[in-house]
């Protein structure tokens, strides 16, 4: 295989996480999502905008961002891990969800890159996609019970390295020496959907955050 052509793959998982398919859609209604709400580029918002079912079809649009890119590259890899492929196939998530957060088209002013992520986690597996499949369920646990997405957001963002730490400790095949880029980018990623949710954690301390099927 050669290296060189996850130059374009990397360069496209970026132009494609640049896609605000928020911004798209709300103009499609006549709006412009980043006047309404919390100004956000994001399903959440887009919900509050257009309603539930507009929310839900952006979230799955902003994860395939995501889970495409890394799914052409796992095809391009062919099951091979080591260090290097690893780093390669985390470097065409990371430009994927670095798309949305700053995107290109919108002179870099994106969204949280909570779905994007999520998309990205899905498509690496086996090792992301059980921590996503944690991260998921404690997210809608969350959701139900505080009705804040952004907690929810923020709590998953917490559980998935927590939970990829536990399966390489338990899983006699799954080699630290070989999987600690993952380790590594499972802790940075979160960090910068928890550092784009700044706004939201000032919002929760002082509980003017709104949450979920409020009017």
């Amino acid at each position: 295989m050669s290296y060189r052509y996850f130059i374009f793959v990397i360069l496209g998982a970026y132009l494609v996480g640049s896609i605000p398919f928020s911004l798209i859609i709300a103009k499609v209604h006549g709006k412009d999502i980043r006047k309404i709400g919390s100004g956000n580029i994001g399903a959440t918002n887009l919900s509050r905008a257009l309603g539930r079912r507009w929310g839900y079809f952006c979230f799955l649009l902003d994860v395939s961002k995501g889970l495409l890119p890394m799914v052409l590259s796992g095809r391009i890899l062919s099951g091979q891990v080591s260090v290097g492929m690893l780093f390669l196939w985390l470097f065409v998530g990371f430009a994927a969800v670095l798309g949305h957060i700053f995107p290109l088209y919108l002179g870099f002013k994106g969204g949280k890159g909570v779905a994007t992520s999520f998309g990205v986690a899905l498509g690496l597996w086996p090792y992301y996609t059980i921590c996503a499949g944690a991260a998921i369920v404690v997210w809608g646990l969350v959701v139900l019970v505080t009705r804040y997405i952004s907690l929810a957001s923020i709590v998953a963002s917490v559980v998935f390295p927590a939970a990829l730490v536990g399966l390489i400790a338990v899983k006699e095949d799954w080699k630290f020496v070989e999987l600690w880029p993952l380790l590594t980018a499972a802790t940075v990623i979160p960090l910068m959907v928890i550092l784009r949710h700044r706004g939201n954690i000032k919002r929760l301390m002082r509980g003017t955050e709104s949450k979920i099927f409020s009017k």
